[in-house]
């Protein structure tokens, strides 16, 4: 490609525990023109219902991804060999007012996907997906979604609010954001308020695949399916950390045992190599439940393979 490319920072360079903490110690660049890809994070956690935090979340996934290196050992690829990435920074927001911020993050997201970038965002509470569905509505219409959770966030409303982090999939279905028949939750779980709770879903079009009906198997036979069904359409990949079960990430507000594992995480993202992926996000980690650190690690390396299954990646062999 033409233009000069960005490598993450190594740590013969400066030591990992040294430096600023941008997501793998990339450039931290404001002007989205001339990337292919950038990581955003958007601290939000004024959508939350059980336990705040995941405002903390985006810099806490900097932090752990400085363990992070250029290629990836299992698949060989090799991203930053043939895509220009960089830090994008965190979104603004009004911590006084969550629909405002709903605001401020589709109008950030706007300005980025006007310049054909791609987004990799870090969470935040999952409210934010929808504003930037309703961004990249405006230059790649509908999309298929690919999304892991242990929660449909299909509510109606919660606590009388349409907007809240259980609803976004609901609002985004609405407003027709969403091409229903190229949408898959994966990971669903836990109690429910009714016995029909997920079955809004089914019946919009919408495939289910309960947490139950992946334990103990492999993913990637369930991933050739999902493949045949996005077909050659663009296709958002969302990822709630606490689709996996709370002893792989117990940092997230929500927490759901009997969850999806690391492995079958990966198997998720790297099942999406060869669809048209036009964004992705991994949200909900709430550092002030995660002492080690453990869950923004998980997060750190989910968003890296995201970027990995990209178009346009390089794979050596």
């Amino acid at each position: 490609m033409e233009h000069a490319l960005y490598q993450p920072l190594g740590g013969n360079v400066m030591p990992r525990f040294g430096g600023i903490a941008t997501m793998m110690r990339l450039p931290h660049v404001e002007d989205p023109a001339g990337l292919d890809v950038g990581f955003v994070g958007v601290p939000l956690d004024i959508g939350t219902s059980n336990r705040s935090g995941t405002r903390f979340g985006p810099r806490q996934i900097r932090t752990e991804s400085v363990l992070l290196r250029p290629y990836n050992m299992a698949t060989r690829a090799a991203p930053f060999d043939s895509l220009k990435v960089a830090d994008l920074g965190d979104v603004a927001l009004n911590p006084y007012s969550l629909l405002d911020s709903v605001r401020m993050i589709e109008e950030a997201y706007d300005r980025i996907y006007a310049t054909g970038c791609k987004t990799i965002s870090l969470g935040g509470d999952h409210t934010l997906t929808l504003p930037i569905l309703r961004a990249l509505a405006r230059y790649r219409g509908p999309v298929g979604l690919i999304h892991v959770d242990a929660h449909a966030d299909v509510n109606d409303t919660m606590n009388g609010e349409k907007i809240a982090h259980g609803t976004p999939f609901r609002r985004a279905f609405e407003e027709g954001l969403l091409d229903p028949q190229r949408v898959v939750q994966i990971g669903l779980r836990g109690t429910g308020y009714h016995a029909d709770d997920f079955d809004w879903c089914r019946a919009q079009g919408f495939r289910v695949v309960q947490a139950e009906e992946c334990w103990h198997r492999s993913l990637a036979p369930l991933m050739e399916e999902v493949r045949a069904q996005m077909g050659d359409g663009p296709v958002y990949l969302t990822f709630d950390i606490d689709g996996l079960d709370p002893a792989f990430a117990p940092g997230t507000g929500t927490p759901e045992i009997g969850g999806l594992t690391v492995q079958q995480g990966l198997e998720i993202i790297r099942g999406c190599k060869g669809l048209d992926i036009v964004s992705a996000d991994v949200v909900e980690v709430s550092p002030p439940y995660d002492q080690a650190g453990t869950t923004a690690l998980v997060a750190a390396n989910l968003a890296y393979e995201m970027l990995c299954i990209l178009p346009g990646v390089t794979y050596r062999t």
